[in-house]
Parts: C-alpha cells; sequence; structure tokens
C-alpha cells in the first residue's frame, strides 16, 4: 500500500505528537507500505521520516522548490521529488494513494485533508481518510464536521467519508476495515431540495 501522510513541521509542539509520527512511520514500514510525505526533516514530518527509515521503510518525500532552498527536506530521504509549488506538492502526493492519514498538524495539513474529503465528496478520491486523533487534538474539528452535517450542509452519509482514531497503532487496521467510497459519490454529493 502506498500510504499519504500529512504532517507538521513545528519542532515546538508537545514531543507527544513526534513521538506518534515516528511509531507511524515505523509500522508502515514494517508493513511493507510505502509512505509518502511533505518531504521536511523538521516536526512530525522528521519523525515520521525517521521512523520508517529506521527499519528500512521506502519512504517518498514530495517538496516544493522553495523549500529545499531553506534545507527544509530531510537529509536522508533517498526518493525525493522536487516540485515547482504547493499545489503540484498536493496533487502528487495525493495521485496514487490508497489511503490518507492526518497526523495532528496546522493550517497546511488542514488544508491538505480538507481537499482529499472534498475529492472524495466528489467520487475522484475514493480510499480511507484517517485523522489521528492524538491527545484529542481533533476533537474541536470532529464536532464541527459534526455540525456541518447537523446544519444539512453535508448529508449523514458524508460522516463516512472519513475516521477518528485516537493511536497510530489503529491507522492500518481501520484502512483494512474501510469500505471504498462509492462509485456513484457525485450523484449525492450536492443535497438537493426534498
Amino acid at each position: 500500500m502506498r500510504i499519504c501522510v500529512y504532517c507538521a513541521s513545528s519542532a515546538q509542539c508537545d514531543p507527544v505528537y513526534h513521538e506518534q509520527a515516528h511509531r507511524l512511520g515505523v509500522l508502515l514500514a514494517d508493513a511493507g507500505c510505502t509512505t509518502v510525505y511533505g518531504g521536511g526533516g523538521m516536526g512530525s514530518m522528521g519523525a515520521l521520516a525517521d521512523g520508517a527509515l529506521s527499519r528500512g521503510g521506502r519512504i517518498v518525500g514530495i517538496i516544493p522548490r522553495f523549500m529545499t532552498e531553506i534545507e527544509w527536506q530531510h537529509p536522508g530521504v533517498a526518493s525525493l521529488e522536487v516540485v515547482e509549488d504547493m499545489r503540484e506538492r498536493k496533487h502528487k502526493l495525493l495521485t496514487g494513494s490508497d489511503a490518507v492519514v492526518a497526523l495532528p498538524g496546522g493550517c497546511g495539513t488542514l488544508e491538505e485533508v480538507f481537499e482529499a474529503i472534498t475529492l472524495k465528496r466528489l467520487g475522484l478520491y475514493r480510499n480511507p481518510i484517517l485523522f489521528v486523533n492524538t491527545r484529542g487534538f481533533y476533537d474541536g474539528l470532529r464536532a464541527f464536521l459534526d455540525h456541518t452535517i447537523r446544519e444539512r450542509m453535508m448529508g449523514e452519509a458524508h460522516a463516512a467519508m472519513w475516521q477518528f482514531v485516537d493511536d497510530v497503532d489503529d491507522v492500518l487496521p481501520a484502512i483494512r476495515n474501510t469500505e471504498t467510497w462509492p462509485e456513484d459519490a457525485r450523484s449525492f454529493a450536492a443535497l438537493k431540495p426534498g
């Protein structure tokens, strides 16, 4: 499996976030998965890569050129693809992935995972999308997503587009147990009067 992981570059957050990222890298490597991520060397990004590399796992970094100019890339990631901008990076991260995992992160992580959810709602991406809710990080987001459904901005069926897990040890079982999103997702993407 090719697993796309969105995560943060912050080196100032609680160390538990980096520990969980490292553990996820180890778990994905041990399962024979290819990890695709943003190519960074700091924070959870660096920890994820370090975890995968510590077990000889395959990890692919996709990083915009401007980030390499300030040396944000992970020095140990041999398969590092340099792209022109953030849009191309997002496209390449998601393309060909068998699942998306969002570790706790900031605005970049949120933007990436929400694009994946949008594409899933339209039937353009049909694979699992998981939020790793370390320390309840995504509790507020989960409540907000529930609110969008209660307010009928999305239908109840759309709640099945994502899952929350509390620990990275739950990521692979959750991916394996997720049903593929329907091919006809576009037919119920818009909530019509009724």
